[in-house]
């Protein structure tokens, strides 16, 4: 009898720990919704259509996301993100500011590679956005606006808490008139 109690208490636990696997795997086949904040750089040494007074603008802003995607399997997934790139602003002159918004939706090819809880991933998409620059100056100020579509790849790390995935996150944006754009995200997902 006591062995009996035994067989049937362990028959027990490993069909528990079976469903509890099942639905493991379950939802990383699942849809999933998150957002992010972040601090995005925006460099340009060169400026090729204005005075060469102008030398550098470099300056940094805080930055967020919210994306959607779709795990296909534990390896492959898509997603789609709604990306705001702050408004980072930089003298550039004496007395003179330059400042640029640019805000758009990505979607992109996502690949993972599980490590247990944890997971390495890369991301490769196209940015859709629209530009906004204003210069101000003691004597006013300008405005110029762009749409465009530039190409943009990440790589991080995510933790893997159930159905909570948080994730560190490095994204290169590949703007035709930038030396350097990037951005540093801590971002947050539920799965379903």
């Amino acid at each position: 009898m006591k062995h009996g109690i035994t067989l049937a208490l362990a028959i027990a636990a490993l069909a528990a720990a079976a469903g509890a696997r099942a639905d493991d795997e379950d939802y990383m086949s699942t849809f999933y919704l998150g957002g992010g904040v972040g601090e995005y750089s925006l460099e340009i040494e060169d400026f090729d259509d204005v005075t060469t007074a102008i030398e550098e603008y470099d300056s940094d802003d805080t930055a967020w996301k919210a994306f959607g995607g779709w795990n296909l399997n534990q390896w492959f997934g898509l997603e789609l993100a709604y990306v705001n790139l702050g408004s980072p602003e930089d003298e550039i002159l004496p007395d003179t500011f330059a400042e640029v918004e640019t805000e758009g939706f990505a979607p992109y090819l996502v690949g993972r590679l599980p490590l247990g809880i944890f997971e390495a991933f890369a991301k490769a998409g196209y940015y859709f956005h629209d530009t906004d620059a204003r210069v101000t100056s003691p004597t006013g100020t300008t405005t110029a606006s762009d749409s465009g579509e530039d190409f943009t790849w990440s790589t991080g790390l995510g933790l893997n808490l159930g159905r909570v995935n948080v994730r560190l996150e490095y994204e290169q944006f590949d703007f035709d008139d930038a030396d350097d754009s990037n951005a540093l995200w801590l971002t947050g997902s539920w799965r379903f």
